[in-house]
């Protein structure tokens, strides 16, 4: 089963990503692990991201569409994988639906994590006192500034693919407030019932 993940900063993506891995023997794709993979590994994709990266530049959609069509080849991928941090843009989103098509794969289902963003600012802190408070460093950009800023960039590039899912009839949504174990049992509801026949 191939998904996507869907939903604003601090929604608790990559927590559902890792839980949904486990869970279902599928594989967590995270675009910036796969560009460190890729420019550690030497590969010709990973040498030209470096490159690009060493100049103080983004790594264009191109790029990062050859590093995701390398990585979901591999063998560990058979059984699916869950993107996460792309698409970001309808742009990108476009790109991989030609990418799945050329390899024989399909994308099975979205799941939008829905959010209050009042309550993203308090869970964003929260997040930042908790990594501070077992010792480890919290993120830069856990703070109501930063947040704000991630929140109008989602708003303007990525929330788009919400209806652009919607329309391809590939959009599932959750209620992300509920706690962890709860979100983790409705995202499994919606895939037992994509995976009954």
């Amino acid at each position: 089963m191939n998904l996507i993940l869907l939903g604003p900063p601090g929604a608790g993506k990559g927590t559902q990503a890792e839980g949904l891995a486990k869970r279902r023997g599928l594989i967590q794709l995270s675009t910036g692990d796969m560009l460190r993979e890729a420019v550690k590994a030497g590969t010709p994709v990973g040498r030209e991201a470096k490159a690009i990266m060493e100049a103080g530049g983004l790594v264009p959609d191109a790029v990062v569409i050859k590093i995701i069509a390398d990585r979901i080849e591999h063998a560990d991928c058979a059984n699916g994988f869950i993107l996460d941090g792309f698409p970001r843009t309808l742009k990108q989103a476009a790109a991989l639906d030609e990418l799945l098509a050329g390899q024989g794969k399909k994308l099975d289902a979205v799941i939008e994590l829905k959010v209050d963003d009042g309550i993203l600012e308090s869970r964003i802190e929260n997040r930042a006192r908790e990594t501070a408070a077992a010792g480890g460093t919290p993120r830069a950009d856990d703070n109501a500034d930063a947040l704000r800023k991630r929140l109008m960039a989602y708003y303007r590039e990525t929330a788009p693919l919400i209806g652009y899912y919607f329309a391809k009839g590939k959009l599932h949504s959750v209620d992300g407030m509920a706690p962890i174990t709860e979100v983790a049992g409705s995202v499994d509801g919606v895939l037992s019932a994509l995976a009954a026949p």
